[in-house]
């Protein structure tokens, strides 16, 4: 960790008391709304917001049976399925504002993602994008 990361984080967090530490050091994040959607800020100057399901939890939402017959690739497009709803209310915006999405997916999860970087440098931009970003969803 940089000491300029420390700072920054530091100024970030008394301009958004929401924010707070994923580990000592990392990422500063904040949940975004009900639906598991979450801020982060990342020390190389990335922000992301997100959402995703765990795996186990996909297994629970089909178990009539068929989720130990289902393969995780096949689990992986049903959690997709699931989440598409709500990535789907914001998904505009976000890619208007210049967002990037992705999905990422491993065997203990799948998340949607969108990034975009943020100059760390300028607080009051980066206070604006969170603030933004909160306005998506009615926060």
């Amino acid at each position: 960790m940089s000491e300029g990361w420390a700072e920054t984080g530091a100024q970030l967090r008394r301009r958004e008391p929401s924010l707070y530490e994923l580990e000592p050091g990392g990422a500063l994040a904040l949940a975004l709304d009900d639906e598991s959607w979450m801020l982060e800020l990342t020390p190389d100057g990335r922000m992301i917001c997100q959402t995703g399901i765990d795996m186990d939890d996909v297994k629970s939402l089909l178990s009539d049976g068929t989720a130990e017959d289902l393969g995780t690739d096949e689990l992986a497009k049903q959690a997709k399925y699931y989440l598409q709803p709500s990535v789907a209310k914001v998904r505009k915006a976000f890619l208007g504002a210049g967002f990037e999405e992705a999905t990422e997916m491993t065997d203990e999860y799948v998340a949607v993602t969108f990034q975009r970087p943020v100059d760390l440098a300028n607080l009051e931009d980066v206070t604006n994008a969170i603030r933004w970003c909160k306005q998506q969803f009615g926060k």
